[in-house]
């Protein structure tokens, strides 16, 4: 083999290793992105029918067979994770798994009962095309996960907040209403997660129907979500102020909402001259009308 024919075949075999190369850690990442687990399904569901304000167009997707198929899919596939490989998991890709699967969940059951009939009795308490028209929604109905029969309300209560000190899930966990964070149209990854959650936390922050400032009348409005899970906010928000005229909950909310705000407003707030009022839970749809 003469040197122009030994050049030719070492550049051929470079070239050869280089795409393997790209291919083999392409593959490695997906299929380690959830240690195998795959969201490529429920993404695509997301990316179609979640638009850049969380609204979900439930009617098309309910009317769209192969995109139901994918939903669908992706459900069987949460029930069959084994709880040995989840075990596997770092937290972070723990909490990302089970997120995805909460508001996957949130999606189908809604889907189920759309669209949502509304009762003489529940109309009272609540708009009659929101989920809580579903009875028992959150305590009774019953999904598969990882083999074990759950509720959504196991998910947030029994296993995220107990197991996992990450109050930024309250800012991720949709529960198909208007007063919850946006529904993110990506998957949750634990390679992405901390970045995730930061900016659902953004968004959720600088929008004035979860949080505003009203200095005119020296009022802090802060969303319901806030009063019903603010001790999870105590072990990572609740000793880093001044401010002792609020209990240690309402001080931890503030200061994980003052992490958005501007200089302005992070010092209105640090001088705890106003009063904490409460915006009253939307429990409309989330629906892309």
């Amino acid at each position: 083999m003469n040197r122009m024919s030994i050049r030719k075949f070492t550049i051929s075999f470079i070239t050869i290793l280089f795409i393997f190369a790209i291919g083999f850690f392409s593959s490695s990442k997906a299929e380690t992105e959830e240690e195998g687990f795959s969201y490529s399904k429920y993404s695509v569901v997301l990316k179609t029918y979640v638009d850049n304000r969380g609204m979900v167009n439930y009617s098309a997707l309910k009317s769209n067979k192969p995109h139901m198929k994918d939903l669908n899919d992706f459900i069987v596939s949460v029930g069959s994770v084994k709880p040995g490989a989840y075990n596997g998991w770092s937290s972070r890709e723990k909490v990302a798994f089970l997120i995805n699967a909460y508001n996957a969940f949130v999606i189908k059951v809604v889907i189920d009962n759309y669209p949502i009939k509304s009762t003489l009795l529940l109309s009272t308490f609540y708009p009659k095309n929101s989920i809580r028209q579903i009875k028992g929604v959150f305590s009774e109905v019953k999904f598969e996960l990882m083999g074990k029969v759950v509720t959504l309300d196991d998910i947030e209560h029994k296993n995220l907040r107990v197991n996992f000190n990450e109050p930024r899930i309250h800012m991720a966990l949709v529960c198909a209403a208007k007063g919850c964070p946006k529904l993110s149209n990506e998957v949750y990854t634990g390679e992405d997660l901390n970045t995730q959650l930061k900016e659902q936390g953004r968004v959720f922050c600088l929008d004035p129907r979860k949080f505003r400032i009203d200095k005119e009348n020296n009022v802090v409005y802060l969303s319901e979500i806030f009063k019903w899970f603010g001790e999870d906010f105590t072990l990572k928000y609740g000793k880093k102020d001044k401010v002792q005229k609020f209990s240690e909950l309402e001080r931890a909310v503030l200061n994980f909402a003052a992490g958005y705000l501007n200089e302005s407003d992070r010092r209105y707030l640090s001088l705890g001259e106003y009063k904490i009022k409460y915006i009253k839970y939307d429990w409309s749809l989330n629906e892309k009308m």
